[in-house]
């Protein structure tokens, strides 16, 4: 389940005129349009504070998204425009590198400032299990690719806990703001350059440029967020038309002039537009598509509105200075507001912000804001060193990398070497589910570190190591699933894993085993889709990789298929077998495959690993009678199908003496909630051979 996703994009410069970089509108002839004749624009910066509003309400107090960063990221793209319109102009050329230097050396001062914060937040309040994709996620952050990684994990359900919101979530706009700033530049100068050479109209050849950019984006993003609407929320290409429709606002700025009563008809509505679309839309749900042209048409509007109203227009709310002033901290405001709302809501244990606490925090985000504007950003934009030559601009840009690469990296180096000494004693002092068997004799220090490390906790799956051999005649549905193996052709047994996650975290323990046994041990396996018979023909997803596995099956018989047999319920007693398991069984028993059956493991209403690391351990004991059935429910049905259906219950080395624990023999049990870490499942090894063997009677 993807988290909330924080939207908003940060700021270009603040449209002040004392910046070092002021964003005018460029300076236009009589007889053209009143709003492009303007120079400092504050209804802009009053756009921004609006905008910046909506989204800090939405986060704080509403719990969803308000459209507001795809005002953000028209507004950027506009001024942008506006910027390279006068250039072009005033016949001055335009570096690429020297432009890109400038832009990022005065973008990266706050986020640097905010990602080290948050960092140091993160250490300080947040359970060690956050800190490996948290430092993972600094990185990307400062790097301005962000959004690939929430894409990726977007659809990644093996990418941990969706609930839990990152607190660099909101740099995905950061990151395709700074990958445009890249490449729209490109555009402008290419188009200048050639316009030059052949005696073309600039702002004609950009028209069609940004037309056929926005059609061709919001084309794509309609289509891809239909098809999978997680992916396309962080897809640059699928946001490219947002940005493409604020260049074609400023070029129509240019040559439009709307009359006063239209003007502020317009610039109202717009306005209205803006603050109720969050509101009737589920912004989460439905963007980045046609839906989000409500938001972005609404800020054109009050654009194109300017100051043409006269006294009825918007502008005259747009321009009151508390709007300007938060206009002037709101690329700080956006960086802060979302790591101090995730770690507000970690600490307090709520899912979602009160009055009162919410009201705390913006009052948070605000003093970090005015702090990050006032000492970081205004000073470091006024620096006029580093704008001399492009060695001192890289200079600085390399020095706010080296801030953060000082922190994380001295972090991930410091883990790395706990690790280590961890790993060297670890078969000493980590002996996982071993210290359950009968005469176990060891003596593990109890103050040990607990593998895996916590940081690395979250991403310990088990696996097997190699890709599946082609005399396997895996069909491209199962192949684009990536099935694995151990082991090879000719070997003692064929041995077929299948199900979701469930059953993948048994791989830590089947591996072992298939290496001593000689078995042929191969996996098809999807996480959230339970292994169940098909449906036919209106499948949706996972329907069609169980009649995949299933034809599978058929096609290429192995001696026995293994998996979850049973779905447990959160802290609830309320177990079941999985549904459709009987009829599975009818039909292996008639392809003469055995079906070892294992009884699904505890699940929680709370995540086990950051109980563990952020407490006593003891405290997170749960009774198994809270956790599962007083009876195995597979029992019935092994009764009924004694040659085919073999059932494992290893619930005795998860819930020793009645009590789930969290950590056994210095390793952690669980990775979250409900998932067995791969590093307990391999120390359970040795028993769980034990029982297929004797339920079996394989030798």
């Amino acid at each position: 389940m993807l988290p909330p996703s924080p939207e908003e994009a940060l700021d270009v410069t603040p449209a002040r005129p004392e910046t070092l970089d002021p964003v005018r509108q460029p300076e236009r002839s009589p007889g053209t349009a009143r709003s492009a004749r303007r120079g400092f624009r504050p209804e802009i910066q009053g756009l921004r504070a609006v905008a910046l509003g909506l989204v800090v309400a939405y986060h704080v107090w509403l719990g969803r998204v308000s459209g507001g960063v795809d005002v953000f990221l028209l507004v950027s793209a506009f001024l942008m425009t506006g910027q390279f319109l006068d250039r072009h102009r005033r016949g001055v050329r335009v570096g690429l590198v020297k432009r890109w230097i400038h832009t990022f050396r005065r973008l990266l001062p706050p986020a640097v400032v905010t990602i080290i914060g948050t960092v140091v937040a993160v250490i300080a309040f947040l359970p060690p299990t956050r800190l490996g994709p948290v430092l993972e996620q600094a990185w990307a952050s400062l790097g301005y690719v962000e959004n690939f990684v929430l894409q990726r994990d977007a659809v990644d359900y093996y990418a941990g806990d969706h609930a839990l919101a990152s607190p660099f979530q909101h740099f995905w706009s950061l990151s395709i703001q700074g990958q445009v700033f890249i490449v729209f530049p490109v555009i402008f100068v290419a188009v200048s350059a050639l316009c030059r050479a052949r005696s073309l109209d600039y702002w004609g050849v950009l028209l069609k440029v940004f037309g056929a950019v926005f059609v061709l984006s919001l084309a794509y993003s309609v289509y891809f967020t239909a098809v999978s609407q997680s992916e396309a929320y962080f897809d640059t290409f699928a946001r490219l038309w947002e940005f493409a429709l604020g260049a074609l606002v400023a070029l129509v700025a240019q040559r439009v002039d709307l009359p006063a009563r239209v003007a502020a008809i317009a610039g109202w509505v717009g306005l209205a537009g803006i603050v109720t679309c969050g509101l009737i839309l589920r912004v989460d749900g439905m963007f980045p598509g046609a839906a989000a042209l409500w938001p972005t048409l609404s800020a054109s509007a009050v654009i194109l509105a300017a100051d043409s109203g006269g006294r009825a227009g918007v502008h005259r709310l747009l321009d009151t200075p508390p709007l300007r002033k938060l206009g002037d901290i709101s690329y700080s405001l956006y960086l802060w507001h979302w790591p101090v709302l995730v770690i507000a809501l970690a600490v307090t244990g709520k899912e979602r912000m009160g009055w009162l606490s919410g009201s705390v925090a913006i009052a948070a985000s605000l003093v970090l804001a005015y702090l990050t504007t006032r000492f970081v950003d205004r000073p470091w934009r006024a620096w006029a060193w580093p704008e001399k030559n492009r060695r001192r601009g890289l200079l600085s840009l390399a020095a706010c990398g080296a801030a953060v690469a000082v922190l994380v990296g001295s972090v991930q180096i410091s883990l790395d070497a706990a690790n280590h000494r961890a790993l060297a004693n670890a078969s000493r002092d980590n002996p996982g589910a071993a210290v359950l068997v009968p005469g176990y004799n060891g003596h593990p220090d109890p103050k040990a570190e607990l593998l895996p490390a916590a940081d690395q906790l979250p991403s310990d799956w088990a696996g097997l190591p190699d890709p599946c051999d082609d005399d396997l005649g895996l069909s491209d549905t199962l192949r684009d699933h990536g099935c694995t193996q151990i082991g090879a052709s000719g070997a003692s047994k064929t041995v077929l894993v299948v199900g979701n996650s469930h059953a993948q975290q048994w791989l830590g323990a089947l591996a072992p085993i298939a290496q001593q046994r000689n078995w042929r041990l191969y996996q098809l396996l999807k996480g959230g889709c339970q292994f169940q018979p098909s449906r036919g023909d209106d499948a949706d997803e996972c329907d069609q990789f169980n009649g995949a596995v299933l034809q599978q099956i058929a096609d290429h018989k192995p001696d026995a298929v293994i998996l979850v047999g049973t779905a447990a319920a959160p802290s609830s007693p309320k177990e079941t077998t999985t549904p459709g398991l009987e009829d599975l069984v009818k039909t292996f028993e008639s392809e003469d495959v055995d079906v070892i059956a294992l009884r699904d493991n505890p699940r929680f209403t709370f995540n086990m690993a950051d109980c563990v690391t952020g407490s006593d351990p003891e405290s997170c004991r749960v009774p198994v009678s809270q956790a599962l059935a007083a009876e195995d429910p597979l029992a019935p049905l092994a009764k009924t199908y004694p040659k085919t259906l073999y059932p494992i219950d290893m619930t005795d080395m998860l819930c020793p003496q009645g009590q789930c624990e969290g950590v056994i023999g210095n390793v952690y049990v669980y990775l979250d909630d409900n998932h067995v870490s791969a590093t307990y499942s391999a120390s359970m090894s040795s028993i769980l051979d034990q029982r297929i063997s004797h339920a079996t009677g394989w030798t």
